[in-house]
């Protein structure tokens, strides 16, 4: 962006506006039973417009947007929020079509099974896999001092640039949906990995079945140490 080349003055002159911006969108949209919505779109034009990827500030849109967590309660809050996804995706845990696991860092991670939420070579989420998804958005709507991270995974059959683009369709899809589910914009963060990162060698249907999946990385803010919530997570098989 242009902005990255301006003098330190004059960016710093920008935050407080941005901040503001923030807090004024939030505040007028109390009553509003469109609220998320509005505020996710309103934050999402603010960061964009005026101070997006620059080193040092999304810290501070964070802490306006989303508010963070002081360090010694993050575990807790992980706690609590895992065993909430745990019991609203009960049947779906029964039936293998998601996985929730506690990653290094305080770090949630939800695995959707590929075969239960696409198509093979498709990136529209399945209609019987809508409910899954408002289940997380609800969840993770509550506990929402967290960045969610999404990325889409494929197996090794096609060409890496199909695949690539592929895991990046499928990754934006699920984005998407729990954006309008009530998610923030300034929350969500896509990435697709194409078939870099298989769980299993590709040498069996079984396997690549494991392979072709999207994981939903859910990284808590913490005070002080804001940036590592904005992080590429680290794969995990």
């Amino acid at each position: 962006m242009k902005s990255l080349n301006r003098p330190r003055t004059a960016r710093m002159n920008l935050l407080p506006i941005a901040v503001a911006a923030i807090v004024t969108l939030s505040a007028c949209a109390t009553d509003d039973p469109n609220r998320r919505t509005k505020i996710g779109a309103g934050i999402g034009a603010v960061a964009g417009a005026v101070i997006a990827k620059q080193a040092g500030y999304d810290n501070v849109l964070i802490g306006a947007a989303i508010g963070a967590l002081a360090g010694g309660a993050v575990g807790n809050y992980q706690d609590k929020q895992q065993a909430a996804l745990e019991v609203a995706l009960e049947n779906e845990l029964l039936k293998n079509q998601v996985d929730v696991q506690r990653l290094d860092n305080d770090v949630l991670l939800v695995r959707l099974n590929n075969q239960a939420s696409f198509d093979v070579g498709s990136a529209q989420v399945k209609p019987a896999f809508h409910s899954t998804l408002d289940k997380i958005a609800s969840e993770t709507s509550t506990y929402d001092k967290t960045i969610l991270h999404v990325v889409g995974y494929t197996d090794s059959d096609g060409t890496d640039a199909y695949n690539q683009k592929l895991s990046n369709r499928r990754a934006n899809a699920v984005a998407v949906y729990l954006r309008n589910d009530g998610v923030i914009q300034e929350r969500l963060r896509t990435e697709g990995r194409g078939e870099t990162e298989p769980r299993l060698p590709n040498t069996s249907l079984a396997n690549k079945a494991s392979n072709r999946r999207v994981e939903i990385y859910i990284k808590p803010v913490v005070q002080g140490d804001e940036q590592r919530a904005l992080d590429r997570p680290v794969g995990n098989r």
